[in-house]
């Protein structure tokens, strides 16, 4: 009992020291340069969103931001980095639905459990999917592209973020449910993708929208849809894949940012300020808006919240493609 009594008294006597210590080193944060891990390539949806959020909360907290790419395993290699990294609020990644919601489901040695190795930080915003073809491609609808696909099975490919990436889980489940059977074909980021796309060395990809407007818009790529539910502002004549065929079908995009999990809580809130403050401001909303994202901001508690529903939704629409680890 005695014992007992005086490990509480020790636990007690620690968070006492613990606290102020916590509470010191935010009132000082940042002091130093902060890193943000991309897990992709650079060019692609996740570096286009982290870069406008950087820019700007650098502003805000009057300290750098350095952004770090660093690709692989559908971003599970830079997102597991950051998971072992210092608790310190210096190393923070771009939290994406392939890398929280997609690869621990897909990848059995992810290295990563969403939900217990990170703090969330705070919800970015959310952009559809986006099924585009080479203007050569024979296809000019969703519909002529699966007409095409069932009399060519496996002659048609599609190039993807990387293998167990949000755009190859959304091919492979349009391919399943469209009743095609189509090629995957994986890159290290939608950057590289969307330069072999354009270069005609592939016939089609799957990409999110802030990484493949201004060439839909500019005619050097052709949109057949979007895997929103509804259709998007940006491009009004581009169908939903619901409405061009497939009734139900959605595949959403969420962006936000995390931190290791031991970050202390003071850190993290001022984190999340400077985050929702830069999300208020009219160029970081407008420049979102501009490349296809819708600004979601929160609490960090909500996003820890919404990590556990679309890790659980992920994983439903992996069962439901029949997508396996590459």
């Amino acid at each position: 009992m005695r014992l007992h009594t005086a490990w509480i008294l020790g636990v007690a006597a620690l968070t006492t020291v613990f606290l102020p210590a916590n509470n010191a080193r935010a009132q000082s944060y940042p002091d130093r340069p902060i890193t943000l891990v991309i897990p992709f390539a650079p060019g692609g949806s996740t570096s286009i969103v982290g870069r406008a959020i950087a820019d700007k909360m650098s502003d805000i907290l009057k300290q750098k931001f350095v952004v770090d790419n660093r690709p692989g395993a559908g971003g599970t290699v830079g997102t597991k980095a950051v998971a072992g990294a210092d608790p310190d609020g210096y190393t923070i990644a771009l939290g994406y639905t392939g890398t929280l919601a997609i690869g621990p489901t897909l990848y059995t040695r992810a290295g990563y459990d969403p939900r217990k190795d990170f703090a969330a930080i705070g919800l970015i915003g959310h952009a559809p999917n986006s099924i585009v073809v080479h203007p050569s491609f024979p296809a000019k609808t969703l519909g002529e592209l699966i007409a095409y696909a069932k009399a060519n099975p496996e002659k048609v490919s599609f190039g993807s973020a990387g293998a167990g990436s949000a755009s190859h889980i959304t091919g492979e489940y349009f391919a399943k449910i469209a009743g095609i059977k189509i090629v995957h074909i994986a890159y290290k980021g939608t950057g590289p993708a969307m330069a072999d796309l354009l270069g005609g060395h592939i016939p089609m990809a799957i990409a999110p929208i802030p990484a493949t407007h201004a060439n839909v818009s500019a005619g050097t790529l052709r949109a057949l849809a979007v895997t929103s539910p509804k259709r998007i502002s940006l491009l009004p004549d581009v169908p939903t894949i619901s409405e061009a065929g497939l009734p139900g079908f959605e595949a959403t995009l969420y962006y936000g940012l995390v931190a290791p999990a031991a970050t202390p809580r003071p850190i993290v809130e001022k984190l999340n300020q400077a985050l929702r403050a830069a999300l208020e401001s009219e160029d970081v909303k407008k420049r979102l808006l501009q490349d296809g994202t819708e600004p979601t901001p929160g609490t960090p508690d909500e996003y820890a919240a919404f990590i556990d529903k679309d890790e659980a939704t992920w994983s439903r629409i992996i069962k439901a493609s029949g997508a396996k680890q590459e």
